[in-house]
């Protein structure tokens, strides 16, 4: 199995903990709760910021020393409805207590202390439509470069029709080069409906060096540590998939894999 391609490690309690360390980068952690109802999850930041997205269901969460009340009212993930969110920033604790069945996905990027804790979503987060033909897919966006609520983290939610293809034309942000490119790592937590199915994501570079295909079945986890990283869902297998980006500017520029970029350029128009 691909380094790349992280499977739960169970399907309850903390089932993905991915930081910098494992992941062999210096900038996303990603951590995945399920939770049955009556049961706590919690932890500290550190020296990170913390973005804790109610993936699915309800929890009563106290962070960054206030009681924000139950968030969450999604109980499937494929309602497409938009997220509750919360935001806390470095050197600040939090703990989440389930009042329905949930899945709390916690995204982490280094903080620098410059924004304050505050809820995201569900009011201000509006499903887009993006892309052309079997290239069109349906964007959440939490907490991307126009939205000023963090010092280094960008996660957004993606909803990919059967049989489209998504984070398409393939594009690279592994460079730190702004304005042409910046430099983002990235993982993609990965579902399906029905469950059962499968999706597809390349990662790959242009010189080749680093190419590898994944079949990603429901609640994996892709890492992106460089290079090109198209998705693509089946007919009959509807994918959703939750990115976390992060880098030394918070910033997200890219740029197209030669292949496609006439794709780019003809779909602009």
């Amino acid at each position: 199995m691909s380094d790349l391609l992280r499977k739960p490690f169970g399907t309850h309690g903390e089932v993905h903990r991915i930081t910098p360390e494992s992941a062999g980068w210096r900038y996303v952690g990603f951590a995945l709760h399920r939770l049955r109802a009556g049961e706590t999850a919690s932890d500290v930041t550190g020296d990170r910021e913390v973005i804790l997205v109610m993936v699915e269901g309800k929890a009563n969460i106290t962070g960054a020393g206030q009681d924000w009340g139950e968030l969450g009212d999604r109980m499937n993930v494929f309602e497409k409805t938009p997220p509750h969110c919360l935001y806390l920033p470095n050197g600040s604790d939090w703990t989440a207590k389930a009042t329905t069945d949930c899945t709390i996905a916690v995204c982490s990027a280094p903080g620098k202390g410059g924004h304050d804790a505050r809820r995201i979503g569900p009011d201000g987060i509006t499903l887009t439509e993006r892309g052309k033909g079997t290239n069109t897919r349906y964007i959440n966006n939490i907490a991307m470069e126009a939205e000023d609520y963090c010092d280094s983290l960008l996660v957004t939610e993606v909803f990919t029709p059967a049989g489209h293809w998504s984070s398409f034309p393939s594009h690279r942000h592994d460079e730190d080069d702004y304005p042409r490119i910046t430099y983002l790592e990235e993982t993609y937590y990965h579902r399906l409906n029905p469950a059962n199915g499968f999706g597809i994501q390349r990662v790959y570079t242009d010189d080749g060096q680093l190419d590898e295909t994944m079949a990603v079945a429901d609640g994996d986890v892709v890492l992106v540590p460089r290079g090109h990283h198209p998705c693509g869902a089946p007919y009959g297998f509807e994918m959703y998939y939750l990115n976390v980006m992060a880098g030394p500017l918070r910033k997200w520029r890219f740029v197209a894999a030669p292949e496609v970029e006439w794709i780019m350029e003809r779909d602009a128009k």
